[in-house]
């Protein structure tokens, strides 16, 4: 797993030129960037989400767009239309904005269920049906969405069905005293991103999404990923737990981060760390708990602390 860790160091190392104390939230970006998910990174305005998503796509040199939802948006403006061509005599397809390998949808909570919706099936099957006729999307393909946590007027809350089609859900935080001071220092004379390059091929990043498949997982890691996500369901504090593709997501990110670490082979704490990112947003609170000041991050947090950790040898070992 030494290639991954290089590629790991390199991408973390160029978006670090532009993100300023954010290495955790770069690292998941990183892990689901591997996994082929997509991130929903949920903060308050001006902490560097739009920034974060400009600067891996310079750093990967992939094809960027950027959605500014509103709610007068409509689904064509996502997916693109068919023009009818007089001097063809046909209809010739006009590609959205969210036929790019690194797509940014900002505010994603501001859009109409119905224009939200025009994003499940590119999020999902990784391709969009316009017309009648399907398009699919590029390789590699990774929708980052942004939402404001705090302002809740004009804005339309996700379906929990949209909410699970995200890999993972990242917040960035405001910058610490030091941190802010660096960024005013390197924003002195331009923007640091102005002079970002790309440092990882597209090809190279290809061969990093197979690789993390061959990372091993241990019956019993397999066997703690599924009672993480079946306590959800279990708990009295949930309405609704999560589902089998929140199990997927820590499968899956969990073979990611091992594989940043060095590794062939995940260990629990491993999964341990990606719980909360991974989970937190596919469970919805019951109104009681809400009430009690719960939020679903303390809940998976809770359940992660007191579910037993298996012991023994994770590495590959197989029968």
């Amino acid at each position: 797993m030494t290639d991954i860790r290089n590629f790991y160091e390199r991408l973390t190392t160029n978006l670090e030129r532009v993100m300023v104390g954010k290495r955790s939230a770069t690292d998941l970006i990183v892990v689901s960037l591997l996994c082929q998910g997509h991130v929903l990174i949920e903060d308050v305005p001006g902490v560097g989400k739009t920034v974060l998503a400009r600067s891996l796509a310079k750093s990967l040199g992939c094809t960027f767009n950027r959605l500014q939802f509103t709610p007068d948006m409509l689904p064509s403006d996502v997916t693109g239309v068919s023009i009818y061509n007089q001097a063809r005599g046909e209809f010739e397809f006009h590609p959205g904005p969210i036929l790019a390998q690194v797509v940014l949808v900002d505010e994603i909570n501001r859009a109409t269920p119905k224009t939200q919706a025009a994003l499940l099936e590119a999020m999902e099957e990784r391709q969009i049906t316009v017309d009648g006729v399907t398009h699919p999307a590029p390789h590699p393909f990774m929708v980052l969405a942004t939402q404001n946590p705090i302002e809740y007027e004009g804005t339309f809350p996700l379906p929990e069905a949209q909410l699970d089609r995200f890999m993972l859900r990242v917040r960035l935080g405001y910058p610490n005293q030091e941190d802010e001071i660096e960024i005013l220092a390197r924003q002195r004379l331009n923007h640091p991103m102005d002079a970002l390059s790309p440092v990882i091929t597209t090809g190279a990043l290809l061969e990093a999404m197979e690789a993390i498949k061959q990372v091993y997982v241990s019956a019993a890691v397999k066997r703690y990923i599924v009672e993480l996500t079946t306590l959800t369901r279990q708990n009295d504090d949930v309405y609704l737990g999560a589902s089998p593709r929140g199990s997927l997501a820590l499968f899956r990110t969990g073979q990611a981060w091992a594989a940043i670490q060095g590794r062939d082979y995940v260990l629990p704490d491993d999964i341990k760390f990606l719980t909360v990112p991974a989970l937190a947003h596919r469970i919805l609170v019951n109104p009681a708990a809400r009430l009690r000041e719960l939020s679903a991050e303390r809940i998976i947090g809770e359940i992660r602390d007191s579910a037993p950790v298996p012991g023994g040898d994770f590495s590959e070992t197989r029968a």
